[in-house]
């Protein structure tokens, strides 16, 4: 009966041992698919974000050859005529993006959807909120080693920066990184807290808490 008590034990604990290991090999395979799926868009988005450039600069070229006609279409107001072109977001694989996030404290360089969701961070961080151009964004990511799983790392004064669909960068530095539980719904989007101009944010392992980065604006 021991004898057969110490057989089953040993099997439940190599089935155990197994299971764990098998977790462990698919989690290192999400992470890594979560990083080629963010580089392919990232770099998709660079192409596109390239030509919009080459485009406003087209454009320019054209306006400053054709200042005559711009006169005699002036009516149109400053501010008609001050509005940016570009898209604000582009497809991509059945996706909408606005723009690349560059951490290089740790190495980052990825695609930001135009929207959070749950399937979607398994692509890319998303928008939770705000924008770039009202000082006011928010973007969440899974706690993937490729995505935002060491933002934990990050320091004050580190730098970041954000690249918008036309080119522009919009330039941050780490003010705080701070523990949120995931019930600080307000403390994360109010303005009362700082008014940053950059958060980030992302689970914990086990998603008990939220990890986010605070950060001003500089450039």
């Amino acid at each position: 009966m021991r004898k057969k008590l110490s057989t089953l034990c040993m099997a439940l604990g190599l089935g155990l041992l197994l299971a764990a290991l098998a977790l462990l090999i698919y989690n290192r395979w999400d992470d890594y698919r979560a990083g080629t799926s963010a580089a392919e868009v990232e770099a998709a988005l660079e192409e596109v974000i390239q030509a919009n450039a080459e485009a406003a600069e087209a454009a320019t070229e054209n306006a400053s050859a054709a200042e005559a006609e711009a006169e005699a279409e002036s009516e149109a107001g400053p501010e008609a005529e001050a509005s940016d072109p570009q898209p604000e977001t582009v497809e991509l694989d059945g996706h909408a993006y606005i723009g690349i996030l560059t951490v290089p404290a740790l190495g980052l360089e990825l695609p930001v959807m135009a929207e959070w969701s749950y399937a979607g961070l398994k692509i890319a961080p998303g928008r939770y909120s705000g924008s770039a151009g009202t000082g006011d964004l928010i973007i969440c990511g899974h706690n993937y080693a490729r995505h935002f799983g060491n933002l934990k790392y990050l320091e004050p004064g580190d730098t970041l920066s954000f690249t918008d669909l036309s080119g522009t960068v919009f330039q941050y530095a780490v003010e705080e990184v701070v523990i949120l539980q995931p019930t600080d719904v307000d403390e994360m989007i109010s303005q009362q807290s700082g008014a940053w101009d950059l958060t980030l944010f992302t689970c914990t392992v086990g998603g008990q808490t939220r990890v986010t980065v605070r950060c001003s604006r500089t450039g």
